[in-house]
């Protein structure tokens, strides 16, 4: 829905809009000037996630049963994100021929030091994960747990995306370069970590998300209410 070309919000609270469509047609009504950082996690076009299979693979290391990935199964573009500045993208060790080169990636180490008893990879998937950025400086590596149901945090929580990414992660990322108040866009927002983690931290958030189901998700992750910190601490 849209009113004069301009597409309307899908959900909307103080912190967070969030539309529902294609991430290309909304995002060209954003002003890149007003972005403070683009994180996000597209579809990597390597169709990982989108046949039966890999679904019930993910199944069984903990996810819901969930829709396929839109895009997926083609070769991912990533030229309309960069007019904008600052950027973290995911997965684009599979498209990096179609970024600019970069001396800064981040690396996400899910293992965190957990080795099997061989002392070699356990699993089917990445022991990292890839994230190509351009705010500058060296490589970075993150690490945080997240290896089928062995995870550092949302312990209690089934995975609800088949590439799902820790809340705590985008908040290390948003809290590192960005501001109190400063605006994140995630153009593909998956389960809506990057939104929650965004709110979480007192920044403004836009989101895109082309699944309807996906919405529906992200809009019951975004009700939960945020933790004051003077009651953790």
């Amino acid at each position: 829905m849209s009113l004069n070309g301009v597409p309307q919000p899908y959900y909307r609270d103080d912190a967070v809009t969030l539309y529902l469509g294609d991430c290309r047609p909304i995002i060209a009504h954003i002003d890149p000037a007003r972005v403070a950082l683009v994180l996000t996690d597209p579809p990597y076009g390597i169709s990982e996630r989108t046949d039966r299979a890999a679904r019930q693979r993910a199944a069984l290391a903990g996810c819901n049963d969930f829709p396929p990935i839109y895009g997926d199964d083609a070769p991912y573009d990533p030229t309309p994100l960069l007019r904008f500045p600052r950027l973290f993208l995911f997965g684009a060790n599979h498209y990096a021929e179609r970024l600019p080169a970069s001396a800064s990636w981040l690396v996400w180490d899910k293992r965190d030091g957990l080795q099997s008893k061989r002392g070699d990879t356990f699993n089917d998937n990445g022991d990292a994960e890839l994230a190509w950025t351009n705010v500058g400086g060296p490589v970075r590596v993150y690490s945080h747990l997240w290896m089928g149901m062995l995870k550092a945090s949302e312990r209690n929580e089934k995975r609800i995306h088949p590439t799902q990414k820790p809340v705590a992660l985008m908040e290390r990322i948003i809290a590192q370069h960005t501001n109190p108040g400063d605006l994140i866009l995630d153009p593909y927002a998956g389960s809506g970590s990057t939104l929650r983690a965004a709110k979480n931290l007192g920044r403004r958030a836009i989101g895109c998300e082309i699944s309807a189901d996906y919405c529906a998700v992200i809009v019951r992750r975004l009700a939960q209410s945020v933790l004051p910190l003077e009651s953790v601490a």
